[in-house]
């Protein structure tokens, strides 16, 4: 999956240096599009980072978040892990997170093509990829770790922590970050306790940092309060958030 280009430490980068390309791939024959963002004043190839969009697809949220963190010096590719036509569409949205939540197999395989696309991009080093993933992305996150995917890190972020198929001791190879609002409804507290057995038993390198008060979907700046039962922006869980894994990936994605 990964190329054998050489690599260097990211560098923080000007919001105006920050250059997008749309990026083709397929999973199979389903055509995906996604968005690579990347600091075009770095010359050498740069660690890259997999993000991954929540339930709605790749819209504005996954966008600008994949912004935050090409701004750190990585290269990121919001990817597509739904295909091309269906966010925007309800219908065919919940179709395909569903299908894609009851097979985590399938889950794994579709966020693999995007790590493989990733991995043949020009600005991307050698071996120094992570998975960051919000919401439905977070779950896809973590199920990639699970799965034994080559990566060096993994984060979750207000994303689901339950799964069909735990991981299998000694399976996860990469670094685990899952960041968790102490209120959130859609991920009660018994299913953080069993994702900390859970990585305990795979003897996983694993964090969680759970942020008082906050609900599902912390990160979500534009969420308007009420529309949605359990899902709020906090910004200081936003940003605490953001320096937790911008740390976590430091560390990670360290020569």
């Amino acid at each position: 999956m990964l190329s054998d280009k050489p690599h260097s430490s990211p560098q923080p980068a000007s919001r105006a240096t920050i250059a997008t390309r749309e990026l083709l791939y397929n999973d199979l024959d389903v055509r995906l599009t996604g968005v690579l963002h990347w600091n075009e004043a770095q010359d050498s190839p740069k660690p890259g980072i997999l993000l991954i969009h929540g339930g709605a697809g790749l819209d504005g949220h996954a966008r600008d978040q994949a912004r935050r963190y090409a701004e750190l010096g990585y290269a990121v590719l919001a990817c597509d892990m739904y295909g091309d036509g269906v966010a925007g569409d309800r219908e065919r949205v919940m179709a395909c997170l569903t299908a894609l939540r009851d097979d985590p197999a399938f889950l794994v395989r579709r966020g693999q093509a995007g790590l493989t696309a990733l991995s043949r991009c020009p600005e991307v080093g050698e071996n120094m990829m992570a998975a960051v993933g919000f919401c439905f992305g977070g779950m896809a996150a973590l199920e990639l770790a699970r799965s034994g995917t080559n990566l060096v890190g993994v984060v979750s972020i207000h994303g689901s922590l339950a799964t069909s198929k735990p991981a299998e001791p000694g399976a996860v190879v990469a670094k685990v970050l899952a960041c968790h609002g102490a209120s959130d409804p859609h991920v009660p507290m018994d299913d953080v306790v069993a994702f900390t057995d859970e990585m305990n038993r795979a003897d996983a390198d694993w964090q969680l940092v759970i942020y008082g008060q906050a609900m599902h979907g912390f990160t979500h700046k534009h969420a308007i309060s009420g529309a949605m039962p359990g899902v709020a922006y906090d910004p200081l869980a936003d940003e605490r958030s953001f320096a937790a894994t911008r740390a976590f990936l430091a560390e990670a994605l360290a020569n």
